[in-house]
This record gives structure tokens, sequence and C-alpha cells, in this order.
């Protein structure tokens, strides 16, 4: 590939649009182009990097014995309607309609698909395990695209889904395309972690993250530094409080706290800590109404491991009205009295012993509130948000908040989707079984990204050898054309070897082409010029290495063992 016909073009000056180095680094190495609010074009030398992370998949994939499928971008609701997830998804799928007024939607991803496919083609437990897998092109109405190619509406994954008559058979799987996604990182130079994570729409159970570690991030991850725990903050737990004593318990006793309708400015009234108070917070959702929340007074709410305890979809903040309804006044509310609202505590609160919470009445709270003598919830459970030096769940050590960036998902889906189409097999007894299912991504364009952010420097990309766009940028210096003749015969010898080369056969300066060459970020670079050429002789570099003279015969040879050494 010469650069001289190169589609696209180095960028000198960071884009004003790209906040984070990697967005900026795949703006001005010319790998991909934004056309629309999370659209991206990929030119080229993107490409090139994406065609070899897709053969490493397709390699891992192909060790595991699984078989490359495609199913169609754009599904027909009906599938979606029978899970229930059409109306689910809510504004990030897609909807139209065809010409026929026929209802179709353009796949955020294809659970719903791969079921009616094994309805369709598996009738019999001889035809399981089964493992399928694609790389296609996934569109999700993202409400706000940022980062580059990390949040995108149109992208490309690879989906991978397994197929068995039983549990069994789905933890297996579930370990074979785990560890065949790790090699799959490994091989493309990204260091990640994997987390427990929240299963979302897509269901099912212990569903793990891969994520890379970023400042740059989207996803706050809860770390055990002595490598026992690692969890999406969504759902990370740490040691249980532990209980205070209940014995010789004071009485309860109204006091007055004008003014105090936060926690912050009750615990700053009464001189005490915001531990020792109880928080009232209420939720209103479609499927149970009004849910009364207390935590304690220092902790905050982790919705995703509400909506899991309470068995809802959504939540929403109550109105004045709703919280008013059920005799509780907002700012001062409690769940002492209440009997006609569901009330959900976190563990903290029933650990704690004596709290100060609400009174129900404007202006006052209650000292010494106790759980179990004074109020009780329908359902105990550890609902509160992580936060920096909890302790560990597993070995007590305290825990640290990392951002990072997801770069793989995997799913223990069940029977979920193969029950509501239909999806059955016949087991040895002749007995109707629905097929079990797992579900395992990986976004293509989104790695690529976390590539060159684990990747570079100021002054531009160091691909690892297995997804760089070329093996080696071959610089041409000097006007002469026994210096061009030679290049376009180093260019043929390189290729003819088995080389990938990016060739800088343009008429720009030496520091223009060195900077291009730094910017793109191949592993090697190889130079002739004028001096050189007098001498027989080229130069050699490594992307972080020094430069060597070696004889032109050698160039080859030189070339291989500089990228055996990277």
């Amino acid at each position: 590939m010469r650069v001289s016909a190169l589609f696209g073009r180095t960028l000198r000056d960071i884009p004003g649009e790209a906040e984070h180095p990697a967005h900026q680094l795949v703006l001005r190495a010319g790998l991909v182009r934004p056309l629309l609010a999370g659209g991206y074009a990929l030119l080229p030398l993107g490409m090139q990097v994406l065609r070899r992370i897709e053969v490493l998949m397709h390699a891992e994939m192909a060790g595991i014995a699984a078989q490359e499928f495609r199913t169609p971008v754009v599904q027909s609701s009906a599938a979606w309607e029978q899970t229930g997830r059409y109306a689910d998804y809510g504004p990030l799928m897609l909807r139209f309609q065809d010409r026929s007024e026929r209802a179709l939607l353009f796949a955020p991803t294809h659970e719903e698909a791969v079921a009616e496919l094994s309805r369709r083609e598996i009738t019999s437990y001889r035809q399981m395990p089964a493992l399928i897998y694609q790389i296609h092109t996934k569109y999700r109405d993202e409400l706000r695209t940022k980062g580059g190619l990390m949040r995108m509406r149109e992208f490309t994954m690879l989906d991978a889904y397994s197929l068995d008559a039983d549990q069994a058979g789905l933890d297996h799987a579930y370990d074979l395309i785990g560890a065949a996604f790790e090699r799959i990182f490994a091989r493309c130079g990204v260091q990640f972690v994997a987390v427990s994570a929240a299963t979302g729409e897509m269901g099912g159970r212990e569903a793990r993250e891969y994520v890379a570690l970023s400042p740059a991030g989207e996803d706050t991850l809860v770390i055990c530094p002595a490598g026992d725990y690692a969890a999406n903050l969504e759902v990370a737990t740490s040691t249980a409080p532990a209980p205070a004593a209940t014995t010789n318990l004071p009485p309860v006793e109204e006091v007055a706290t004008p003014h105090c309708a936060t926690i912050a400015e009750l615990a700053h009234l009464l001189n005490i800590p915001e531990a020792a108070t109880a928080k009232a917070v209420f939720f209103n959702t479609p499927e149970r109404g009004l849910l009364f929340v207390v935590i304690r007074g220092d902790l905050e709410v982790s919705e995703t491991k509400l909506r899991a305890v309470a068995s809802v979809a959504a939540l929403t903040p109550a109105t004045g009205e709703q919280i008013a309804a059920t005799g509780a006044v907002a700012g001062y509310a409690s769940p002492v009295g209440l009997s006609n609202v569901t009330v959900i505590a976190d563990r903290s609160v029933v650990a704690a012993g004596p709290l100060v919470a609400g009174a129900n009445r404007e202006g006052y709270h209650l000292r010494n509130v106790v759980y179990g003598r004074d109020w009780q919830a329908g359902n105990v459970a550890d609902i509160a948000t992580v936060r920096a030096g909890d302790r560990c769940p597993h070995c007590g050590t305290a825990l640290r908040l990392e951002r990072g960036i997801e770069i793989g998902h995997i799913f223990k889906l069940g029977t979920r989707y193969t029950e509501a189409l239909g999806a059955t097999y016949l087991d040895p007894n002749g007995v109707a079984q629905s097929v079990v299912m797992g579900s395992y991504g990986i976004g293509v364009e989104r790695l690529l990204q976390v590539i060159v952010e684990q990747h570079h420097t100021e002054a531009g990309i160091l691909w690892p050898v297995m997804v760089a766009p070329a093996d080696v940028y071959l610089v041409s210096l000097g006007k002469k054309e026994a210096v061009r003749t030679a290049a376009d015969e180093l260019y043929a010898e390189l290729q003819a070897a088995g080389l990938r080369v990016l060739y800088d056969d343009r008429t720009e300066s030496a520091g223009v082409k060195f900077n291009d060459a730094d910017l793109i970020g191949l592993p090697v670079r190889l130079v002739i010029g004028d001096r050189l050429l007098a001498a027989q002789a080229v130069e050699v570099r490594p992307r972080l290495g020094e430069a060597v003279t070696v004889e032109r015969a050698q160039a080859v040879a030189a070339v291989r063992n500089s990228l055996a050494s990277v």
C-alpha cells in the first residue's frame, strides 16, 4: 500500500471533538472519520486493523468448534413481542415499517433471531451442544454518543451463542467461550479484568463483563487489591455490617428538627454522623407501585440492585402526592407506623441499632428507632452502592474503585428466549424440553480503540504486531530517481517475503514522513535514502527502539527480527 495513493490522511491538529488520547489518535492517524453522531466510517488503515482483529476472532472461534452463521440486521417485531423485549428495550431500539406497513426493527442484539433459528433447526438432544457465532452489524439508538468508537449507534460485534440440552452444558459452554474471549484480548495486546455485572435487558444469570481499565471509561468497577473480587459498581457488594447490640435499647424519642429535610442538615443539627440516621427514598414502579426504601443515611441506593430485589424493570422518583398518600411526609419520612406501602430495607439499617429517622411530621424526627422493634420491612437486602474502602466480601481487604471500558460481556440466558419462542427438543425419553441458551459478545470497533488506548505515546500509536494495519513503514528519502527505484525494489521484495508494507513514497520532507510514521505507529520503520543507498544499507527502527543500520541484502531478515522482538 503506497501512502501517495492511500485514501484518507493524517491530521496534524487535535480534532476539537476528541477529548481522550485514543479518540484523538484514531482520528489523527487516519483510521476513522465521523459522518454523523454515533456513525463512523472506517478508512483503509482502520479496516486493516478491524480485519486483523476479526482474523484472531475467527481463529479462536474455530479453536472451540464454533460455526459461523449470519442473521439479518433488519428483523420482524413479532419474535421481540413474544419475548417482551419489543416494549422493554425502550428508545434504544430503532423501529420502523416497510412499504407493506409491517413492523420492523434494526436489531440491537440477536437473541430472538437465534432462538427462532433454534426452534426451526433443533428437534433432538442429539443436535446439541452447538456453538454458533457471527461478526455483524448492530444498531442502538444511543441518546448520547461519545468517546469516538466507545459509544456508537452503528457498530460491529462478535456474537457467539451456545445451544445446550441442560444447565450443565450451558456452564461448560460459558467457560469455553469465556476462555476464548480472554485469548482474543490477550492476542490483541489488551489488558483487562473480568468482573461480575448486571444482566440488564438480556436477562439470565451470571453476567460477566470484560473491562479494560481506563480513566476514560464509563463504567465504575469495584476491585479487591488481593484479587479475590471484582464487580461492576452496579452489582458490587461488600462485607455485611456487623450487627449492633440488641439489649438495653433506649425508647423512641421525638425531637424537633426544623428546616432539616436532608440527612446532612439533620446530622449537623443533632451533631451526629450521617451513619447514625435512617434515610427514606421513594421510587415509583410500573409493576408494584410505590416503593419505600430505607437505607443508612451515609449510603446511597443502588438502583440496579433495587430493581433486582423488587423484581421491577424501571424505577422513577416518586411524586410528593404519591408520598403523601402513604401517610409519609417528604423530607421527614419514616417507616414507623406505616402499613399501606411496600417497604424495602437495606441490611445496613437492620444491623445498625438505634437510628434517627423521620417522624412523618414536618419539622420532627425520631431518635432511637430500631429495626424489628419499631418497624419491619417486607424485604431486607443489600441494596447499597459500594464505596471505596468498604471491605471485600471474600477476604475483608479494603476495596478500591476504578474506571473501565467494557469490551466484552457474556451471559447465561437459560430458557428465557427459547421458552417464549417455543424452541424445544426431544430428550432421550421423548419429552419436549426447552433449548438452553448462552449469549456472548465483543464490540469490535470499541476493542480497536481500547488497543490504541493501551498502546500509544504522545507521538502516536504503538500497534501490537498481531493487529497492526501493516508490519513495516517504508520511508523513501531524497529526490533522486535512483533512491526511488531502490525503494520500489525494496517494497516489492518485502511484499514478496509476505510482509505487509505501508510505503511512504510521497515527495514530502523527512520530518513529515517520520512524524506520520510515528503517528500511525507500525511496529517497524525502514528507511532508504541517498546516503544509505550509497553505502548499500538501510535503516531499521522498531517503533520504540533505537535505529540500526544493516546491509541492504539483510533488509528482509532485519525486519523479521525486529518484528519478532517488538
